[in-house]
């Protein structure tokens, strides 16, 4: 959704953090940030152009079968809307089997191969990887994370302080459309631990949302279990797919499953995790 026409004051306590944001930056002096068009990255990414100019920030987008079509083209538009200086950049995730096999630890070798990419291409303009990680994204299994910060990426959002919630409203004060852009991570997420990551898997996934994203759902997520899809959307959301459940019915079926099947909990980001031993 676009954000309000009427741009927000933010509150002392968030200009404070914004402050503190722009001041890592500066201290950084150039910088390449991880570009997904969520709301985390995408607000780190207009901070740091705004801050850095495009000379200092290259905001850059990992192109793989994991990430959905739809958010590749949002990525190129948000960068032609604010003017960043981006690029798309080919990872190897897929290549790797220790990925492929999907165990608890998959998106370390996600970021690994992130980093495989963006850090030689950080080191080239004498920058650091800057990650959009959040504050409440350090309480869930993020072995991404660890990868990252082991290759020399840093997370200016956490160290300046930021909730999700504060960079929902930093964004829209600012006028930033992804203020409320609903979480939408890896398609490879949508596959239970254990089973294989392929691109056939990948490109089913990301049919079938895409296909539920064009009926109205844009909160979303397709669970892949082999032949059988299990949809979740936000509990608010459940008897609006009832109400179209034929065509919710006919979209996932066409990208390629056999049966769909309705999560009645509602739309939990990284659920699957739960299903790990504690």
């Amino acid at each position: 959704m676009d954000a309000p026409t009427d741009v927000d004051t933010p509150t002392a306590p968030l200009a404070a953090a914004v402050a503190a944001l722009e001041a890592d930056l500066r201290a950084r002096g150039r910088v390449v940030v991880a570009f997904s068009g969520g709301a985390d990255s995408a607000f780190l990414a207009h901070v740091a152009h705004r801050t850095l100019g495009p000379e200092g920030c290259l905001v850059a987008t990992a192109v793989s079968p994991s990430l959905a079509p739809d958010e590749l083209a949002d990525c190129r538009a948000l960068a032609g809307e604010w003017g960043l200086r981006w690029e798309g950049l080919a990872t190897a995730e897929a290549d790797d089997p220790r990925y492929r096999a999907n165990d608890a630890d998959r998106c370390r070798w996600c970021k690994t191969a992130l980093m495989d990419v963006l850090g030689p291409r950080a080191a080239a303009d004498g920058a650091t990887v800057v990650l959009g990680v959040n504050v409440d994204d350090l309480g869930d299994h993020r072995p991404g994370q660890a990868a990252a910060a082991e290759a020399g990426a840093a997370f200016p959002l956490v160290e300046a302080g930021f909730t999700k919630a504060m960079v929902r409203e930093a964004s829209r004060a600012r006028g930033l459309r992804t203020w409320d852009k609903p979480a939408a991570a890896c398609l490879a997420s949508r596959l239970p631990y254990g089973t294989p990551v392929t691109l056939g898997a990948l490109d089913r996934v990301g049919r079938a949302e895409a296909a539920l994203h064009r009926l109205g759902f844009a909160a979303v997520r397709v669970r892949h279990y082999g032949s059988t899809a299990r949809v979740e959307v936000p509990l608010d959301r459940l008897d609006d797919v009832l109400a179209a459940r034929s065509e919710v019915v006919d979209a996932v079926r066409a990208a390629g499953y056999g049966r769909v099947t309705l999560d009645l909990e509602g739309l939990r980001s990284g659920n699957l995790n739960a299903d790990l031993p504690t």
